[in-house]
């Protein structure tokens, strides 16, 4: 493990680390409340439009830097810590989920896929709070440096929990 990417766990964090994380959730709220002003309020849509900027917003700070985000993404994920090359994949899964939520193309392919790929990003998440352990998230790549937290976990359960409500309705 890189002990460059950890913060020994007498070291707290502060509201100025999750900067970055609040002003792009509040830039994704934003383009989500706009887009409802504009065409009338309506939950799923709020919620497609939301994950469609969410995924993009995301997959594309990923993909600025993705030899780095998928060194730091094996450290924690299931999947990425024993196929490292899925590291290099998953940013364009979530770009490409941005797309299909963008377009609102095969809702229940697209929420299905969401909701598993989520799913198996909180058990990460999840796996390594359990442990104690302190490490960088890779949720915005590794443009900024944002500690794995239960706001990680929080990120992943939103969106499978938005996924799942999307293909209940």
């Amino acid at each position: 493990m890189n002990h460059n990417n950890q913060k020994s766990n007498q070291e707290g964090y502060t509201l100025t680390d999750f900067m970055p994380l609040i002003f792009i959730f509040t830039v994704i709220i934003g383009i989500t409340v706009i887009h409802q002003l504009y065409y009338g309020w309506d939950v799923t849509n709020a919620m497609r439009i939301f994950m469609a900027a969410f995924f993009l917003v995301f997959g594309g700070f990923k993909v600025i830097n993705i030899a780095g985000f998928a060194k730091a993404y094996a450290e924690y994920d299931l999947i990425a810590a024993h196929m490292p090359q899925y590291g290099y994949i998953y940013p364009f899964l979530e770009v490409g989920l941005g797309f299909a939520y963008l377009t609102g193309w095969q809702p229940i392919i697209i929420n299905s896929f969401a909701l598993i790929l989520m799913l198996v990003s909180a058990a990460g998440v999840f796996n390594e709070l359990r442990k104690g352990k302190q490490i960088i998230c890779a949720c915005l790549g590794v443009v900024f440096k944002i500690p794995m937290t239960y706001v990680t976990l929080f990120e992943d359960l939103l969106m499978a929990g938005m996924a799942f409500f999307m293909l209940l309705t």
